[in-house]
């Protein structure tokens, strides 16, 4: 795995752990990471923002401890700023917040810079306007395009958000990057990529499968 994503050239897969078995988590990050994931997604809900609690900066501080990857964190919370100090101790390289939260988008992306944030993502749920993330773009380092309805693991992926995809593509920086999560498996992923997504978040197409490694090469082997 690498601790840097965007010197890394895309493609990049990041399995969430969002899917794996909690009870041996620390196995199911070795597995991945033999297996040939780029980097790890941890997708952190508050029961609030969206109908489902997951995990908090503990779970993250444990990852961290048994991983030196990249830690892109999603935070599905309503309060972004008021937890991003405690998730950035507890070992997040990225944290990215949704637009839904910020009654300022471009002010919150400065602020969670401010507070120390290295890497801040930006996202929004399908039911969005594209255009809420504008004026952001300036500020972030990646766009996360959900692909489902965020709140819980395995629904089916929403192909009506790729235009969403291939609109922010065209604004940004060579530097930033496009990331999509929610339902990516081998027959979709090929579609994201071709709509300009640099990383793919995967979650149970990957920990659904007893052969982690195999399960990663199908997916790089349909991105061509």
């Amino acid at each position: 795995m690498t601790n840097d994503p965007y010197a890394a050239a895309a493609p990049l897969i990041a399995p969430s752990i969002l899917s794996a078995d909690f009870a041996k988590l620390g196995d199911e990050i070795a597995d991945v990471d033999r297996g040939g994931a780029d980097f790890l997604h941890l997708d952190v809900m508050d029961g609030h923002f969206v109908p489902n609690i997951s995990f908090g900066p503990v779970v993250v501080r444990a990852t961290r401890r048994v991983s030196a990857a990249f830690l892109d964190v999603h935070l599905m919370i309503a309060n972004p700023l008021r937890y991003a100090e405690p998730f950035l101790k507890a070992g997040a390289d990225g944290l990215t917040f949704h637009v839904e939260v910020a009654s300022d988008v471009a002010a919150t992306a400065q602020e969670m810079r401010s507070l120390g944030v290295k890497h801040v993502g930006v996202t929004l749920n399908p039911a969005t306007a594209v255009e809420t993330l504008w004026p952001a773009l300036d500020y972030v380092d990646h766009v996360l395009i959900m692909s489902v309805v965020p709140g819980f693991s395995g629904q089916s992926f929403m192909p009506e958000v790729l235009p969403k995809c291939e609109a922010v593509k065209a604004r940004l920086r060579p530097e930033q990057r496009l990331e999509i999560d929610g339902g990516i498996k081998p027959d979709n992923i090929r579609q994201a990529r071709d709509a300009g997504v640099d990383w793919f978040v995967v979650a149970s197409a990957i920990f659904d499968r007893p052969d982690r490694a195999a399960a990663i090469r199908e997916l790089r082997d349909r991105l061509g």
